[in-house]
């Protein structure tokens, strides 16, 4: 046990490297790309020190490319759950007694490989599974990663100084334990950093986990995993399944000593486990955390006094990046009716500009492929119904081509209708829909903001007006839980903004931060009393 009272290094954002055209980290991360891309990997289960090859296995393709096999991987039967479940159960007691300081100096180790040795191998792996551009890769895979990893650290080390007062002749001490039993992990496709997130910031505070990333994300999971096991990270601390969802859910959930979820995806998956998790309350042996970050119908409203190009700036970046799969993507968007025409000229000049939809490899490429051929579907679905409702003209874009891969054009929908379909239903793609309001109608157009989505993930009001940004940051309290001024609402840095929503975008447990890392420990009491009573009496007794 360490002798001593810590101070860890002092976290700071990792600095996004720029890939110019002859830059030694473009050469390096092209040169891992097509290593990957000839490459045929076999990703097994990580069960404790077993890797686990199951024989039943899936293909892993690009996107962008979704004929060409860059490998399999293993699917796991419920025995391999129920094993997963033992061995992280097995882990936990030597895992929860290690000092602080040496989980701490597991992650800051993992940290530093992403940063250097593996940042290539991470970043090239999000470009195959997810069709990333480098720049999307650059920001999440590897900068956003490391800032989890040093920055939840650096938190960790803030909740265990955090102590009570202690008046005279006793001491009062907290001790924040790791919950008693495992928590499982569920990580989504379109973040890298989040699917590493996840278990290890449960992991960091005393955890063992059991993970299950996305079917779409195995390819750079993989990657993950490697990191944590050159980090030092103990066999069985985080143990990898991959399968049916369904069956793993119930095998996990069903367990006694399930302890906590945390979970990113969509809120009707999220309902769905929170529902099992209340049918089964009486199994288990502590009340489960339950951590979940879900969707968003993320929006836009620009005041009359914003300025256009700006605006359509904050369209283009916040409605298109990454083919508009961020959580936070702006899906749906407010124009004042005296300056709605020059905002969308200026949007429909900027997406003139890129360049079809194509590989990530080609870096002149802007926009890539969707994450598979569902989402595809889904989103021509909602084009073709665009094209032919009255309510509704596509403004730029509309195309779309899977014979390849899965790609969609950028699309802008402009609707006379603020409850249009694509207004408040999340898509999921590089789609927008935006509606034009009469200038007058500002105070009113904040109210429909406030109610056309069940959600509440991100949102952002433009305008130069303050008292108008004052009204806006006011009437949209509730609408949005990361807020946005004369911004798009993508793009939350670990350390600056926390991340997460509320109503049907989760439980706003801000990801990337302390009040996140709150949740996987129990806190337990001591309070020591030097000088014990040997009598009952209290002087009112006289």
């Amino acid at each position: 046990m360490g002798k001593g009272f810590f101070q860890v290094p002092v976290a700071v954002n990792e600095p996004i490297k720029g890939y110019a055209p002859g830059s030694p980290e473009r050469d390096t991360v092209l040169q891992q790309y097509r290593a990957y891309y000839k490459g045929s990997a076999d990703i097994p289960l990580f069960i404790g020190s077993k890797e686990i090859r199951t024989g039943k296995t899936k293909p892993l393709s690009p996107p962008h490319d979704h004929k060409h096999l860059v490998g399999q991987y293993h699917i796991a039967e419920k025995k391999h759950v129920q094993e997963a479940i033992s061995t992280a159960l097995e882990a936990r007691t030597e895992w929860a007694d290690l000092a602080w300081e040496q989980r701490a100096a597991i992650f800051l180790k993992a940290a530093e490989l992403v940063a250097g040795p593996y940042r290539a191998k991470i970043n090239a792996a999000t470009m195959i599974a997810q069709s990333k551009t480098i720049h999307q890769a650059e920001i999440d895979a590897a900068c956003e990663f490391i800032d989890f990893l040093r920055f939840n650290v650096e938190y960790m080390s803030q909740i265990y100084q955090e102590q009570p007062d202690s008046a005279e002749g006793i001491w009062n001490r907290v001790e924040y334990r790791p919950l008693e039993g495992f928590v499982y992990a569920i990580t989504p496709f379109n973040f890298t950093a989040i699917a590493g997130n996840l278990p290890a910031s449960a992991a960091m505070m005393g955890n063992v986990v059991v993970w299950k990333p996305s079917d779409s994300q195995i390819f750079s999971a993989k990657i993950l995993v490697d990191i944590f096991k050159e980090a030092g990270l103990p066999d069985g601390v985080i143990n990898v399944i991959y399968g049916d969802p369904v069956m793993i859910t119930e095998t996990v959930l069903g367990h006694p000593d399930f302890s906590g979820i945390h979970f990113t995806g969509s809120t009707d998956v999220f309902r769905n486990l929170w529902t099992q998790i209340g049918n089964n309350i009486h199994t288990y042996k502590t009340y489960p955390r339950i951590v979940g970050e879900t969707g968003g119908k993320d929006f836009i409203v620009a005041h009359p006094t914003a300025k256009p190009k700006q605006v359509a700036t904050a369209i283009v970046r916040g409605a298109f990046e990454f083919q508009g799969q961020k959580c936070s993507a702006a899906s749906r968007v407010y124009l004042p009716k005296s300056t709605a025409e020059e905002i969308l000229s200026e949007a429909k000049k900027d997406i003139s500009s890129f360049n079809a939809p194509g590989s990530p490899e080609d870096m002149n490429n802007f926009i890539t492929a969707v994450i598979h051929e569902s989402s595809f579907d889904k989103l021509a679905g909602y084009i073709e119904s665009a094209k032919k409702d009255k309510e509704a003209t596509i403004v730029a874009g509309g195309g779309y081509d899977k014979s390849k891969g899965y790609f969609i054009e950028p699309t802008i929908i402009l609707t006379t209708d603020p409850h249009y379909v694509t207004m408040e239903t999340e898509l999921f793609g590089p789609v927008v829909t935006i509606y034009v309001y009469e200038d007058k109608d500002w105070n009113k157009v904040l109210q429909l903001v406030d109610k056309t989505s069940p959600y509440a993930l991100t949102g952002a009001v433009m305008a130069t007006d303050r008292y108008a940004i004052e009204e806006a940051t006011k009437a949209l309290q509730n609408c949005a839980g990361n807020f946005y001024v004369n911004d798009k609402p993508t793009g939350a840095v670990v350390g600056q903004q926390p991340f997460g929503g509320a109503r049907a975008s989760g439980t706003n447990d801000k990801a990337g931060s302390a009040q996140n890392l709150m949740r996987w420990v129990s806190p337990r009491l001591i309070k020591e009393t030097f000088v014990t009573p040997e009598d009952y009496r209290y002087p009112f007794l006289g």
